[in-house]
């Protein structure tokens, strides 16, 4: 199959469930028939689930793409999409040579979600996020400058939130440092589970408001649906994400959150040249609850998807991978972790992990997820399948297999 028959597969951002995808589809498909073009601004992975650690001054290990990706035939490209038409099955794309257009035959949508300040006021202005790397690169530059004594306020009592303000607090014993919560503090844990957050978080001095409904940031402070005002020389802003906008711009039917909606395959329901994962995706787990925002979730998508492509060009068998949970990984500093194990739909059980062992359980967790961006196509045949040029042509559209 030459070049102007190969079928282009484009992925669209390089988080865990993006390059995870990019990197099993090429390992799985000849090189002859297809080409899996990675679109990213950055040219490292980021690990999300680190950045805590890199807001609180620690140093990341670096994770070049053309390393991680050397041998396997994704082409990188690194640039910042400014839109999808998917009507004409195109990217627009800005890179340091200016504004291009990709075409694709295949769109792979892992755009991913940043912070979401949730309409408060002052929020986009006075608060700091650590959604994605050039956030935490600011907050680390704003709490490198505190004096002791300054107050540091993180808003939000999801994983987190927790992540952020116990290892602010641990690495700068000196600052005041506070967490706001809507609800009461281990919301959604166990009861031993929540009883290891209020030890870990006391025993490091954390003042935990909760039950507090933020009604507006300032400059240097935070105020609460009752008047209180927190005072907060830096406030951390971590109340969940948001979905990239570009997918409710274009002509993809998505939810009200921008979520682009998909079957059991991560296809979109309404353009079947199109796939999204991650963060992107409304999907569906256990009891057709929806999957929630997490690395946890980017991954089995990614997979599924990738898988599911492989199999409509190939006349392969569509994956059946159930996407289940199976606990809640929280680190609380390096030397504290909260291990909660949950059912197949994220409802927490009576057990936990905790202390230094939960610690180490996450670390290892961490390192698995960048290891799995690399090697993606563990526990697979490691001969790539051809695709006939029928079914290059036809792309995901072809009919499905009986």
């Amino acid at each position: 199959m030459n070049r102007k028959t190969q079928h282009r597969v484009i992925v669209l951002g390089a988080g865990y469930a993006g390059a995870m995808a990019a990197g099993r589809l090429a390992r799985r498909l000849h090189r002859e028939d297809v080409t899996v073009t990675l679109v990213n601004a950055e040219p490292d992975f980021v690990e999300r689930v680190r950045l805590h650690q890199l807001a609180a001054g620690q140093d990341l290990t670096p994770r070049p793409f053309r390393e991680m990706l050397a041998g396997t035939g994704v082409e990188l490209r690194v640039a910042t999409v400014t839109g999808v038409d998917a009507d004409r099955r195109t990217v627009t794309v800005v890179d340091e040579d200016g504004a291009g257009e990709l075409a694709y035959d295949t769109l792979v949508y892992a755009l991913g979600s940043g912070w979401n300040a949730q309409g408060v006021p002052g929020v986009a202005e006075h608060a700091y996020e650590i959604a994605g790397r050039p956030g935490a690169l600011r907050l680390r530059e704003r709490l490198a400058g505190l004096a002791a004594g300054q107050a540091v306020v993180v808003v939000g009592g999801g994983l987190t939130g927790l992540e952020a303000v116990t290892e602010i607090a641990e690495t700068r014993p000196d600052l005041d440092v506070a967490l706001v919560t809507r609800g009461g503090l281990g919301d959604g844990f166990s009861p031993k589970g929540g009883a290891h957050l209020r030890k870990v978080l006391g025993g490091l001095g954390i003042t935990v408001h909760e039950h507090a409904d933020v009604t507006g940031v300032e400059a240097g402070r935070v105020t609460v649906a009752d008047g209180e005002a927190v005072p907060a020389a830096v406030t951390v802003w971590t109340t969940g994400f948001a979905v990239h906008p570009i997918a409710r711009a274009s002509t993809l039917e998505v939810t009200g959150t921008g979520q682009i909606v998909v079957d059991r395959t991560m296809r979109s329901v309404s353009h079947p040249d199109v796939y999204a994962v991650g963060d992107a995706a409304m999907a569906t787990g256990p009891g057709d609850k929806p999957l929630r925002m997490s690395c946890a979730s980017g991954g089995p998508t990614a997979l599924q998807a990738a898988d599911a492509i492989a199999a409509r060009l190939t006349g392969g068998k569509l994956p059946n991978m159930p996407i289940r949970y199976f606990n809640r990984c929280v680190s609380l500093g390096r030397g504290e972790g909260l291990i909660q194990y949950v059912t197949a739909d994220d409802r927490a059980v009576r057990a936990v992990l905790t202390g230094r062992l939960a610690a180490v359980y996450k670390e290892l967790i961490c390192k698995g997820a960048a290891w799995g961006v690399a090697n993606p196509t563990f526990g697979l045949p490691a001969r790539r399948r051809r695709v006939t040029p029928e079914r290059a042509a036809a792309g995901p559209a072809v009919r499905e297999p009986a």
